[in-house]
């Protein structure tokens, strides 16, 4: 299995230290770079990535309307934002656009990989710090009233299923399903799937 990654950086000497980087790891092939966003854009139509490393502050296009643009269109490509900010806003607008991961650059390279093969495997890719960021001001386990229904298929996004996975699973349509995302979401206070999947597991709202 090999996973192949697109890096998105308006900066020459960080594209180029992260394709030194991936190129040392068997299962990771990189297959395009980008300067700016509208470039990713189009690199990925072209290439089909299954991960793509995404830059926030970028030229033209930013990284969180690329990601919007590319998920539009390759909806199963997943997007980990690696940018050298924390703001909490910043972090709401890329999950919001539909990011499973977001890193700092200082993160070390251990944790780059472990993202990229999480991000992959459909899990979230987000490390302890951001996680926190994200569960924080949230209200209790108490608050969240979820439905049987609701939390059976929280459990499913937590593992990373698609929508349509999902609705496979229960024997329901995808219709349905959309619908109890949507719910889950609002209860939730959650801006994306990636979010939810963090409240989640950090409130064990998931079913056993």
């Amino acid at each position: 299995m090999t996973i192949r990654v697109l890096i998105a950086d308006d900066h020459t000497m960080v594209r180029n230290s992260l394709a030194m980087f991936l190129a040392s790891y068997p299962d990771l092939e990189l297959v395009g770079q980008a300067a700016d966003g509208a470039a990713a854009v189009a690199l990925c139509l072209e290439a089909r990535p299954d991960v793509v490393l995404m830059d926030i502050q970028m030229p033209e296009v930013n990284g969180i309307e690329a990601t919007r643009r590319i998920l539009d269109t390759l909806p199963n490509t997943r997007i980990i934002a690696l940018t050298s900010f924390k703001d909490d806003d910043l972090v709401q607008q890329m999950l919001g656009a539909g990011a499973v991961g977001y890193l700092v650059k200082a993160d070390t390279t251990d944790e780059l990989v472990e993202a990229i093969r999480d991000a992959y495997a459909g899990k979230i890719a987000i490390t302890p710090e951001i996680f926190q960021k994200i569960v924080k001001s949230k209200p209790a386990e108490s608050g969240f009233r979820l439905t049987d229904r609701e939390s059976e298929i929280l459990t499913f996004i937590v593992h990373g299923l698609t929508n349509r996975q999902i609705a496979e699973k229960l024997s329901l349509s995808p219709a349905t399903i959309k619908f109890h995302v949507s719910s889950i979401l609002a209860k939730l206070n959650a801006v994306s799937r990636a979010e939810a999947a963090a409240i989640a597991i950090e409130h064990n709202l998931t079913k056993k």
